[in-house]
């Protein structure tokens, strides 16, 4: 057999495509002759694709979904771009020269809207389209050379400032010749054209030609952000020149070197990764290369990424290397996002390319369970992957799975080539090899961290790694996303990484995999008897690691250091940390933990056939037959790893104490709602019966974890929590275990000691038993729930049980219960606690550091909630509003301060991020109206109106009330708010919703009672709009000074209408007035005169009405002087 060729271990990227995108295009219907793809762009959450009919095409690159279609009259499609720092707004440039801003209303949940037509290239090709990096402004290039910027101003932004006259597109410069390419980065704009490059600084408009040489043709230019290590180093820019140059220039338009990669372009291309073809590799070398860069694209880090008619080109050019070249022709364009491509051809077919490693690429490919491929990257890249970091991240076990996955009878050349990889890769000491010679050839093994020997089949079989993957052939990318969030398959998978992450699900090809250790029939009886044999080789070995077992057991200190860092962390830790004196004693004379992996094999075979039932579709989407699946899973759960050291008359004694706790809070249950005069008392009597006789017929019925020694014990809460498991679990096979126990936990499929499991979400159950369950079922497997799943399970399920939320914070107090927080908390004031929290962060979301927050609530009161906004986002007003749910004047000062604490103009976008779900801000509003509010007798008189100036009262939450009030909402959700508005009397609020809603009449009502004419100002709108709205208003006014005199004057002072001691109040004449200003004097007298109320004006009205004529022409006169000035200037620069 010939050798293949072998790729130099130089190269150790590689582009690799995963994913096919025909099925897109043919679903959008860009396949077809008559109807393509024209251009493209993508940023972190689209990928837009527009298209010869005028249509753009938006899709959600997360599962290619919830697609946007955004049509144009003006013509196909010529260019588009998408705005990266706000991914609400599109640019779209057409056929005809005009150039669409669109705003996508995503966050509001609007329609897609046209906010800005330009048609200052109208008649032109519009060449380039580049998006401000900070504000909402674009810049377009066409093909004679005009640049120009739009800028946006929406009300998503703020109002912009009133000025005599807008110009929202201003022209930046004329250039020699079509623009090729526009970049922009902190205040600079990168011109490249057919001859030179320009550099223009936008803000002081400045320019600069880089370098004094020109050029003919099209080459590009891009700037090159510094790293977030380099310092204060300034960006640099790299344009592009003849014969495969660049040159590097600063940020000042400075040439400083020339880069020639002429000579390095003459090594072979690379081969791209794709399933439509077989990769292969000519070792032969080819001519240097000669090339014109018609774009350069700034790739992921120190990689500038080109293209020509012949394949794709990436390079290092600080370093003056070429990371990679591929051949790939027939390229129209190129959108990239940081290391993905997606390059669109001259046919209108577009191919999404990642950029990565090539051990990563091999490992994806394993995941998908695309062994042919993966086997075939692996030979060709061998240099690469014997290197030290691909060997960790594909081990040995996983080229020996990948081996074991090939057909032997038409795959042998490939099988021998990764036999001798895998040889290559042996271990050198001569204890491993001997430990590996003495393993079957079926199988081999790795020791973990913790000591314990994983045996894995080579054949017919998987790793356990692989199997965490739980790969299903039914699943459609669509189905999984649904119930399972998948990890991100790029990141890397660590074998002893106990992590509380979802459990993963993706396709394979065809092949069945099997979870966990489930005998066969080719295996070994016992995973003993394999290492029966290896026994006395290992033996110092062993005697090593249970010394290592022993280090485990480290201070409290040092592990309470270690739960603050991370969540992930923290559930490894306590896996082995926080172990009984007794499971030491357990653990050290076991060598390889055999008997426990035979205790737990029923376990893991039950839980390899719940997740298999649970990837079945028909199961899947029908909620009571996953609880049954669970319900079968949760026997063997409660078999393997309850506990069983109570005695039988402990248990008959618990047993009692559960009983009675059970039927003391049913009872309890059923005398609330009987005071209520609920009808359904008869039926939870029943109820109560039934659970009754079921106590009294099981024996076995008791809590996990109960501490029958306890002499403080408060209640039914108050028991021992199971913080760490009663025996060693592989990290693999845990993880499996807590994404089935938090699902049983989020579905209430709940069980009894019996192993009977019983369901408590299909109303069986009053809602005391099932928060009962729930907190039982808590203390019992607290060391198998994802901690941050479950609290927000809790958040949103048991709302109006605190029993619950308080259990789940005592298993926390009781897991950090040896944390150093929690040891200084008792000594230390509440500052050098604060700092002591921030200095163990980053704490991303952790649970425990809701729980030291809880503590410092607990000791320091409200003073302690205020500091804690500065872990913001980890702790959320959500959290906080549980901590101190019994004095919510508390939680209001926390949301307070953290709102003010953030920038006026950001301050709605805060507010707007911290309602989840959106049914709280009903209830934070409640709190912020009902507390360090006036008196409601002061605001509201006896028939709900307001009283005259109560709009004027200080409220202690006005700024969050109306931020509550002005972010968007659905109508109902309006219409709510209001009401809560005039219940409680805070007008100001209730007048903004009056005219949100267009309920304008009652606006106005309002407004008269509140006797206040500033109020009726243009600024908000509440200024009438209608010859209606006007007599209405008058009327009001009329009857409101009517009935101020029949009830005479609350202060004891007499006012004339329309008197200037009352130059604010709601008079017929201060209203005359307003109306005059707004329609003018000679429209507004004939009204007045219609209406009957001339006689009530005075002469006051009168000498107004004559100032407002004349300042009106005056006015005239000078906007007429002023348009003749600028005519003759116009004239004047024309000639």
């Amino acid at each position: 057999m010939a050798s293949a060729p072998i790729i130099p271990d130089s190269y150790n990227h590689v582009l690799a495509e995963f994913e096919c995108l025909d099925p897109l295009l043919s679903a959008l219907r860009l396949d077809s002759s008559r109807l393509k793809c024209t251009c493209i762009a993508v940023s972190k959450r689209w990928l837009a694709l527009g298209s010869s009919g005028g249509g753009l095409n938006l899709i959600q690159k997360d599962g290619w979904k919830q697609r946007l279609f955004l049509a144009h009259k003006e013509g196909a499609i010529s260019r588009v771009a998408c705005c990266l720092h706000d991914e609400d707004y599109v640019a779209v440039a057409t056929s005809q020269g005009l150039v669409v801003v669109w705003e996508l209303n995503q966050e509001r949940r609007g329609k897609p809207e046209r906010i800005y037509v330009s048609s200052e290239h109208k008649g032109r090709k519009v060449t380039a389209l580049c998006w401000d990096t900070a504000a909402l402004r674009v810049f377009v290039g066409d093909h004679v050379g005009k640049v120009s910027a739009i800028k946006i101003n929406t009300s998503k932004h703020g109002k912009a400032a009133a000025t005599f006259v807008m110009f929202p597109v201003q022209i930046i410069t004329t250039v020699d010749s079509r623009v090729v390419q526009l970049d922009y980065l902190d205040g600079r704009l990168l011109i490249s054209s057919l001859t030179r490059t320009y550099l223009c600084d936008t803000e002081r408009q400045k320019f600069w030609k880089i370098g004094n040489k020109e050029r003919d043709g099209e080459f590009g230019a891009c700037f090159f952000p510094v790293g977030k290590n380099s310092g204060n180093q300034q960006p640099l820019i790299y344009c592009a020149r003849p014969g495969s140059r660049m040159w590097e220039v600063n940020f000042d338009g400075e040439v400083q070197s020339t880069h020639q990669f002429k000579q390095l372009l003459s090594s072979p291309p690379l081969p791209v990764v794709t399933l439509r073809l077989d990769p292969h590799y000519t070792s032969s070398s080819c001519s240097p290369q000669s090339l014109s860069f018609p774009k350069l694209l700034y790739l992921t880090e120190h990689c500038v990424m080109t293209w020509t008619e012949r394949g794709i080109y990436i390079f290092l050019p600080q370093s003056v290397q070429v990371l990679l070249w591929s051949e790939i022709k027939d390229i129209q364009d190129i959108a990239v996002y940081k290391s993905e491509l997606f390059c669109l051809h001259t046919n209108g077919k577009v191919v999404h390319l990642s950029l990565l490693l090539v051990d990563r690429c091999i490992e994806r490919l394993i995941r998908r369970g695309f062994w042919t491929l993966a086997a075939r990257v692996c030979c060709l890249f061998q240099n690469s992957i014997i290197s030290c970091r691909a060997r960790k991240n594909l081990p040995l076990d996983k080229l020996e799975h990948l081996k074991s996955q090939l057909d032997a009878s038409t795959q042998q050349d490939l099988i021998m080539q990764l036999e001798e990889l895998i040889s290559k890769l042996e271990p050198l000491d001569s204890a491993c090899s001997s430990r590996r010679s003495s393993i079957s050839s079926h199988e081999s093994f790795s020791v973990l961290d913790s000591g314990i020997y994983r045996v894995i089949s080579r054949r017919g079989s998987q790793s356990d790694e692989d199997s965490c993957s739980l790969h299903s052939q039914t699943f459609s990318e669509d189905e999984r996303l649904k119930e399972f969030p998948a990890h991100q398959e790029d990141e890397q998978v660590e074998l002893d990484n106990v992590s509380h992450a979802s459990v993963t699900v993706e396709a394979d090809r065809n092949e069945t995999f099997l979870p966990f250790s489930i005998p066969l029939s080719f295996r070994s009886p016992s995973p003993l008897v394999s290492l029966q044999a290896v026994k006395e080789s290992v033996s110092s070995f062993v005697r090593k690691t249970t010394e290592k077992i022993g280090t485990l057991h480290i201070s409290p200190d040092t592990r309470g250091r270690q739960e603050a860092k991370d969540d992930e962390q923290l559930q490894e830790l306590t896996v082995n940390l926080v172990a009984s004196p007794q499971e030491e004693k357990e653990l050290e004379p076991q060598s390889c933990q055999l008997p426990e992996e035979d205790h737990l094999r029923d376990l893991k075979a039950a839980t390899a056939e719940a997740i298999a039932k649970l990837q079945d579709p028909l199961v899947l989407l029908e909620p009571q037959s996953m609880r049954r699946a669970l319900q079968e899973w949760l026997i063997y759960l409660e078999e393997k790893l309850g506990s069983k050291e109570h005695s039988a008359s402990s248990i008959k004694k618990s047993k009692t104490v559960c009983a009675e706790e059970e039927r003391a809070v049913l009872e309890e249950n059923l005398r609330l709602d009987a005071t209520d005069g609920d009808p359904a008392d008869k039926e939870q009597s029943c109820i109560l019966e039934d659970c009754t006789e079921k106590e009294n017929a099981d024996e076995t019925c008791v809590s996990k974890t109960m501490c029958e020694n306890s002499t403080d014990s408060k209640g039914p809460l108050d028991c021992c929590f199971q913080v760490s498991p009663p025996c060693v679990i592989e990290p693999d096979v845990q993880k499996d275990l807590v994404e089935l126990t938090t699902l049983c936990f989020e579905l209430r499929v709940f069980s009894c000691g019996n192993g009977e499991a019983e369901e408590s979400s299909d109303g069986s159950l009053p809602l005391a038993a099932s928060w009962t369950l729930a907190c039982r079922f808590m203390r019992s497997y607290f060391f198998l729930l994802d901690l941050k799943r479950l609290k927000q399970c809790i958040i949103t399920m048991y709302a109006t049980s605190p029993n619950v939320w308080e259990t789940y914070i005592a298993g926390l107090k009781e897991l950090t219960c040896h944390s150093p927080v929690t040891l200084a908390m008792e000594n230390e004031d509440m500052l050098k606690i604060l700092k002591q929290l921030h200095d163990l962060g980053p704490w991303d979301d952790s649970p425990i550091l809701l729980v030291h927050a809880q503590r410092l609530y607990e000791k320091f009161g409200e003073t302690a909630l205020r500091p804690l906004i500065k872990f913001h986002p980890s702790i959320l007003p959500t959290d906080i509003k549980q901590l101190c749910r019994n004095d919510p004047a508390h939680f209001l000062a926390y949301l307070d301060s953290l709102v003010k604490s953030k920038p006026e103009d950001k301050r709605s976008c805060l507010l707007r991020s911290l309602l989840q779900p959106e049914s709280v801000r009903l209830d934070w509003l409640c709190l912020a109206v009902s507390h360090d509010a006036p008196q409601r007798a002061n605001t509201v008189d006896v028939e709900g109106n307001p009283r005259p100036r109560s709009h004027l009262f200080t409220w202690g939450y006005n700024q969050l009330i109306l931020l509550l009030i002005k972010l968007p909402a659905d109508f109902v959700t309006k219409e709510k708010m209001a009401d809560i508005c005039k219940s409680h009397g805070f007008w100001p609020g209730y007048l903004i919703l009056c005219l949100e809603l267009d309920r304008r009449i009652e606006a106005f009502t309002n407004i008269a009672h509140l006797d206040d004419l500033s109020l009726l100002n243009g600024e908000d709108g509440s200024i009438p709009e209608t010859i209606e709205e006007w007599k209405f208003l008058l009327h009001l006014a009329q009857n409101h000074s009517t009935a101020f005199h029949h009830h005479g004057p609350e202060n004891g002072n007499t006012v004339s209408n329309g008197s200037p001691s009352c130059p604010d109040c709601i008079t017929v004449e201060n209203v005359a007035l307003l109306l005059a200003k707004a329609i003018g004097p000679n429209r507004a007298l004939p009204l007045l005169q219609e209406c009957g109320l001339t006689l009530e004006l005075s002469e006051r009205f009168t000498d107004v009405c004559e100032i407002l004529r004349i300042a009106e022409k005056r006015q005239r006169a000078l906007i007429q002087s002023m348009l003749e000035r600028c005519d003759r200037f116009l004239w004047s620069q024309q000639a």
